[in-house]
């Protein structure tokens, strides 16, 4: 399958390297499209109706306002085309591509090393099934792809869209108090980002059982149990509440 990018910036870039096969692409910059040809040994084009004409794959990761000044640049080239725009309803894409097979997920930066989260959202139209499959294939080679309401794409994107920024956030707190106590920031690091990676792995290996993984750890009057009633004094919980309220809007006037 010949994938073509429309917009080369960081996303992109990402997509690219997780599939690590050549892509074409294109980018109002073109340094930025050449740079991201020659990582990966694709081609980067001068127009999208070359690239829409060549691609067996389109994938949409240019500005959401540009939604309609690139469809009418592709009018009719493109085969099937998928969205990873933001704040852009499938429905609008599909009507930006009506001769298309059209599809929306939202992707994670992760899917850079195969390890992202890609919220998908399932067509409301008719759409041909091998297709569907194929597209849901290759973005599965990324990571979990988890079929989610439209409705609920812009909670989706607070949890997992946003959430490397906070996982990194988080690992430099750690970081930063464990060298306040004298370890280097690079052991901490590695420490940190250790521990991460493998509470991750144990919480999916507990099917999400986070009382069992805390509880694990955790003895009454402990060193473990202290640290937890601090991070609950400081309102980590509330934090993140208040992050997602911020990402969906709640609360603005």
């Amino acid at each position: 399958m010949v994938v073509g990018l429309i917009g080369s910036g960081n996303m992109a870039r990402a997509l690219a390297l997780g599939w690590g096969m050549p892509v074409l692409c294109t980018d109002a910059l073109t340094e930025r499209a050449q740079a991201l040809a020659a990582e990966l040994g694709g081609e980067a084009l001068e127009t999208n109706a070359e690239l829409a004409e060549r691609a067996d794959l389109v994938v949409l990761c240019h500005k959401p306002d540009q939604l309609a000044e690139v469809a009418h640049q592709t009018k009719g080239r493109a085969k099937t085309v998928v969205s990873i725009l933001g704040a852009t309803p499938l429905a609008a894409v599909s009507n930006a591509y009506p001769d298309a097979d059209v599809f929306r997920l939202l992707p994670s930066t992760p899917v850079e090393v195969r390890q992202g989260v890609l919220c998908y959202v399932r067509s409301g139209g008719d759409v041909d099934a091998e297709v569907e499959a194929s597209v849901l294939e290759l973005f599965g080679r990324l990571g979990a792809v988890v079929p989610i309401a439209e409705s609920l794409i812009d909670v989706a994107m607070g949890l997992m869209s946003c959430g490397p920024a906070y996982m990194a956030l988080i690992v430099e707190a750690q970081v930063d108090a464990g060298v306040r106590h004298g370890i280097p920031s690079a052991q901490a690091a590695e420490m940190v980002i250790g521990t991460m990676a493998g509470s991750a792995a144990l919480l999916r290996a507990r099917d999400a059982d986070t009382l069992a993984v805390r509880r694990a750890v955790t003895s009454p009057g402990g060193s473990t149990a202290r640290g937890l009633a601090a991070l609950e004094r400081a309102g980590l919980r509330s934090a993140f509440v208040d992050a997602l309220d911020a990402v969906v809007g709640v609360g603005r006037s």
